[in-house]
C-alpha cells in the first residue's frame, strides 16, 4: 500500500493512501472535552470520511472554532430531522431563521406544537445519538440525485436541483431521512453530546451549547418585535410566491424576474411610507429619529428613502451621520486584542452628541463636526445646522438604540428604527441561508467598489465586526419602536454576479479561503438576476453602485 504524508502542526504523520482521517483522529491529539467533527485539508472544510490520495496538509476541526460550531449545529440538526421523520407520520418540519440562541422551526402537525411534542423529539434525539448510527455522504450525478429524491417525495430538494447547473450533488443519508450535503457533517450521532429544544409560538428552538462550554446555553429571552419581522418576511414570501431557493430560480428560468424585483421592491417602498406616516402621526411630539442596525443593513439608503416619504408628508428632515462624531483615533478604546473597537459605544464623543442634539431641538445653531478617517481627527464647528419648526432631525449610525447617546432627550421626543437584513428565504425545508451571509456579501462587494479592499481583507475584519454588533447593537433592538427588513428576496442571485469573481480571487494558502470556498459552493445555487433590472433608488444600489442618491 503506497504511504502518503500528512502535515499536521509541524509534525507528520504517515498513513496508508485511501485511510478515512476518521480512522487517524487519535493522532490529531486535540483537547478530549471538544472532539474533532471534521478537518481541513489543504485549507478546504471536509468530512472525517475524506481519504486523502497524496500529501496533504491537516487541520482538525472541532467545536472551538467556527467551522467546528456549524458543523456540530448542522449534525444536531440533522438528527432533529431523523426525529420528526421516525415520530411523526404526515408532518413537515421547515427550518425558518436563527432566533433565541438557536434555529427556530415550523413544525406543521395534526395539532400545535406543545411540550409533549418537544419532549418526544427530544428523547428520539437522545436515542439516535446513543445509538452513534453512522451519517453517510455520497456523491450522485444530477440525474441520480433528482430519482433520489423524487422517490423519498423530497419536493423542495427536487426543484433546487433541477434549477441549478451542477453535474455532481452530495447526500447526506442516516437512517430513516436524507439531505443535500451543503457542509460537512460529523461522521456518527454520537458526536453531538448536547442540545436543547425549547418550544416559542408557533414552533420552537434548537439550541446548542454557547461557546466553548458544552453546559452552558444561550438565554432565549423574549423578542417579539424581531419575531414579528420574521414573520412578516414570510408573508412577503407568500406574497411574492417565493419562500425557497428552487423557488427563486424557477420564477428566473420562467423570466419572472422583472416582475418579482418591482413587486420585492414595491413592498419596501410601502413600508418605509407608512414609517413616515407614523412619524406624521407622532409629528407633535417626535423630533428626532434614530435609525440603527448592523454593517451593510443598508442603513443610509433607507435613511435618504424616508427622507423622501418624509418630505412628501410635509416634513423637512434634516440627516446627521453619527460616524462624525467619532473621537480622534488616539483616544478610540480597544478590544480584548488591542484593536481599535470603532463598534463600542465610547468610539463616539457622546458628551458632545448629547450636548448638540439637546441645543438643536432647542432650535438653537450648532456647530457640527465631521470627522476624518484618513487622519483619525474629528474636526470640530465643520458645517452649521439649525432645525426650524417644521423639520425632523434624522441621525442613522450603529449606537442609535443605545440610550447613552441620546439621555439628554426626552422619550416622548425620539423615534427609534432597527434595520437589518433577515433573509427572507431558505434553501429548501431543511437549509436555511444565514443573515450573515447576506450582509457579509453585501459589505465585500462595497468595501470592494467604494474602500479599495479586497474580498480576503473583509472576510478577515468581518469576524471582529459581528463580535461588535453582538455587543453594541442587539442587545439594544428590542428598544426600537419600528423595525424594517431591508433583505430582499432575488437580491442573493444578484449578489452572486458581482460576489464570485472577487471571491475566486481568494487563493488557497490564504486563511480566508474556507470561508470563501463555502460562499462560492452557497452561490452556486442562484440562478443568476441581471443588475440592469435594479431600480436606481433600491437599497441594493448602495453596494453594487449605480444609486441615484449621493453617499
Amino acid at each position: 500500500m503506497k504511504k502518503i504524508t500528512l502535515h499536521l502542526n509541524g509534525e507528520k504523520i504517515i498513513i496508508d493512501k485511501g485511510t478515512k482521517l476518521l480512522n487517524i483522529i487519535d493522532e490529531f491529539k486535540t483537547e478530549k472535552k471538544f472532539p474533532v467533527l471534521a478537518a481541513k485539508v489543504n485549507n478546504k472544510l471536509v468530512s472525517l470520511n475524506f481519504m486523502p490520495d497524496k500529501d496533504m496538509a491537516i487541520e482538525p476541526i472541532t467545536f472551538r472554532s467556527k467551522e467546528g460550531k456549524e458543523v456540530y449545529r448542522r449534525t444536531a440538526a440533522f438528527i432533529l430531522y431523523m426525529a420528526a421523520e421516525e415520530l411523526y407520520n404526515n408532518s413537515r418540519l421547515v427550518i425558518r431563521h436563527s432566533f433565541g440562541g438557536g434555529s427556530y422551526y415550523d413544525y406543521y402537525t395534526d395539532i400545535p406544537v406543545n411540550q409533549e411534542i418537544i419532549d418526544s423529539l427530544s428523547d428520539k434525539m437522545n436515542e439516535l445519538i446513543n445509538s452513534n448510527l453512522i451519517l453517510n455522504e455520497k456523491t450522485l450525478t444530477k440525474k441520480t440525485a433528482l430519482k433520489y429524491f423524487k422517490k423519498r417525495a423530497q419536493s423542495d430538494k427536487v426543484r433546487l436541483i433541477s434549477g441549478i447547473d451542477t453535474k455532481k450533488i452530495t447526500i447526506h443519508e442516516g437512517r430513516s431521512f436524507s439531505n443535500i450535503g451543503l457542509y460537512p457533517l460529523a461522521p456518527s450521532t454520537g458526536f453531538i453530546t448536547n442540545f436543547k429544544l425549547k418550544t416559542y409560538h408557533p414552533g420552537f428552538i434548537l439550541q446548542l451549547p454557547e461557546k466553548d462550554d458544552f453546559k452552558c446555553y444561550p438565554n432565549t429571552g423574549h423578542y417579539p418585535k424581531l419575531f414579528k419581522i420574521f414573520r412578516e418576511s414570510k408573508i412577503w414570501g407568500k406574497i411574492l410566491n417565493v419562500s425557497n431557493v428552487g423557488r427563486l430560480n424557477q420564477i428566473i428560468n420562467n423570466n419572472g424576474t422583472s416582475e418579482l424585483i418591482k413587486i420585492a421592491e414595491s413592498l419596501h417602498e410601502k413600508k418605509i411610507a407608512q414609517i413616515a406616516d407614523e412619524i406624521l402621526k407622532k409629528r407633535d411630539d417626535v423630533r428626532l429619529v434614530l435609525i440603527s442596525g448592523p454593517s451593510a443593513a443598508g442603513k443610509t439608503t433607507f435613511s435618504k428613502r424616508l427622507s423622501i416619504n418624509l418630505r412628501v408628508n410635509g416634513i423637512r428632515p434634516i440627516a446627521i451621520s453619527m460616524d462624525n462624531y467619532f473621537v480622534d483615533r488616539d483616544k478610540c478604546p480597544k478590544d480584548e486584542f488591542g484593536e481599535y473597537d470603532f463598534e463600542a459605544v465610547e468610539a463616539i464623543n457622546i458628551d458632545l452628541f448629547n450636548k448638540q442634539l439637546s441645543e438643536l431641538l432647542n432650535g438653537d445653531e450648532v456647530g457640527i463636526p465631521k470627522y476624518d478617517f484618513e487622519t483619525g481627527k474629528s474636526i470640530l464647528n465643520f458645517k452649521q445646522v439649525r432645525l426650524e419648526d417644521d423639520q425632523i432631525l434624522i441621525v442613522e449610525g450603529i449606537h442609535g438604540l443605545n440610550g447613552r447617546l441620546t439621555s439628554l432627550i426626552p422619550e416622548r421626543n425620539k423615534l427609534k428604527i432597527y434595520i437589518s437584513a433577515l433573509t427572507q428565504l431558505s434553501i429548501d425545508d431543511h437549509n436555511r441561508i444565514p443573515t450573515t451571509d447576506t450582509r457579509i456579501l453585501r459589505r465585500m462587494i462595497r468595501d470592494r467598489n467604494y474602500r479599495n479592499y479586497s474580498a480576503s481583507e473583509t472576510l478577515s475584519r468581518f469576524t471582529s465586526v459581528i463580535r461588535g454588533e453582538e455587543k453594541h447593537i442587539f442587545p439594544f433592538q428590542e428598544s426600537a419602536d419600528i423595525m424594517f427588513n431591508s433583505s430582499l428576496v432575488y437580491e442573493l442571485a444578484l449578489l452572486k454576479n458581482f460576489a464570485i469573481p472577487i471571491l475566486s480571487e481568494i487563493k488557497e494558502t490564504d486563511k480566508t479561503y474556507t470561508e470563501a470556498q463555502r460562499l462560492l459552493k452557497f452561490l452556486e445555487l442562484f440562478r443568476p438576476v441581471p443588475a440592469s433590472e435594479i431600480p436606481p433608488t433600491s437599497i441594493l444600489r448602495e453596494f453594487i453602485g449605480g444609486s441615484s442618491f449621493k453617499y
